[in-house]
């Protein structure tokens, strides 16, 4: 399967597991099990929605926003909890005006889902830790 390096969004193609214990970009060797989620800007948002096999969460936030700081850290502990099953990723609404106006939100913190570089779903309104693991196991 094609998965996104991190670090310089390089694409590799990986053999799908249940587990992985250790994965490397082929271009710049950094971990592919990074548990941070990825941000995304204009500039890079479409390859990597493109460019990989696994769904994408995207968390459409802004540093203002209250239920968003408080959401961060939910988000955070499911991307380590599913490395190399779904992309989590991050967009800054503050600074990315563009892509908030693109994807219509209107309220934040929002969750789309992208499958094959497609919307399928969205949810906005902060999760506990339950309510996103049932939200992200939907779509494994």
């Amino acid at each position: 399967m094609k998965v996104i390096c991190p670090s310089c969004l390089a694409t590799n193609n990986v053999p799908k597991q249940e587990v992985y214990k250790k994965a490397n970009c082929g271009k710049c060797k950094a971990s592919l099990l990074d548990p941070h989620p990825l941000a995304l800007t204009s500039d890079n948002l479409e390859a990597v929605l493109e460019s990989t096999d696994v769904p994408v969460i995207v968390d459409f936030w802004a540093p203002w926003c209250g239920p968003c700081k408080m959401f961060a850290p939910i988000y955070e502990q499911a991307a380590r909890a599913y490395p190399l099953r779904v992309l989590f990723a991050k967009v800054d609404t503050e600074a990315e005006q563009f892509l908030a106006s693109r994807f219509k939100i209107r309220s934040i913190p929002t969750l789309i889902v992208f499958k094959d570089g497609k919307e399928i779903e969205r949810v906005s309104g902060a999760m506990n830790h339950e309510g996103l693991d049932r939200f992200v196991e939907r779509f494994l």
